[in-house]
């Protein structure tokens, strides 16, 4: 015996709805993830938004956890403390009184406003961050600027194009005799 017509229509229904409500969860479930996808940039678009002008160099991955070279003050105007650590390739290099530094030799300095101790009268220690500066050695792709790349950035964000432009002239200036490099290894 075949069920009469009106119980197929609600099957039918009721499998519809069934299937719709099944659906509308999957899409309010997922709708955020796909949103955060579509509307996330490509890791090249990223790195491009986070690269320096006219080098393309970026803050490295890791660099806080790197050795430190030495440590440096900034008188006035600036006020700041610094500290230039390096890559292993940048360490080794020092270590070996290796010059000129070797391709893929990283430098990062990272600067701080110094402040007086409220503990220490005496002491001066970091303050409020102010800049993180790259330096990036790859002879061939940096051929124009002794071999070094540059990238100095303000809260992870990269500092125009004109401050950029000063960065091989200041270094070419003063510390060709060193590879172009100020910092010395610390004693």
């Amino acid at each position: 015996m075949t069920p009469p017509e009106p119980e197929k229509k609600t099957f039918a229904f009721s499998t519809m709805i069934v299937l719709a409500v099944v659906l509308v969860v999957i899409l309010l479930t997922c709708v955020p993830y796909l949103a955060t996808i579509v509307s996330a940039q490509t890791p090249a678009e990223s790195t491009a938004a986070h690269a320096s002008p006219i080098f393309g160099v970026t803050i490295p991955a890791g660099y806080k956890q790197w050795e430190l070279i030495a440590p440096a003050e900034e008188a006035a105007p600036l006020d700041e403390l610094r500290a230039v650590v390096g890559n292993q390739t940048a360490i080794d290099a020092y270590q070996a009184g290796k010059l000129p530094f070797p391709d893929g030799t990283v430098l990062v300095k990272r600067a701080w406003k110094r402040k007086q101790s409220p503990e220490f009268a005496s002491a001066t220690i970091p303050g409020a961050a102010t800049t993180v500066q790259v330096m990036v050695k790859d002879s061939k792709k940096y051929a124009s600027t002794g071999g070094w790349g540059f990238g100095r950035f303000i809260n992870g964000k990269p500092v125009d194009e004109a401050q950029h432009r000063t960065c091989w002239g200041c270094h070419e200036a003063r510390a060709k005799s060193h590879d172009y490099v100020f910092t010395r290894l610390a004693p």
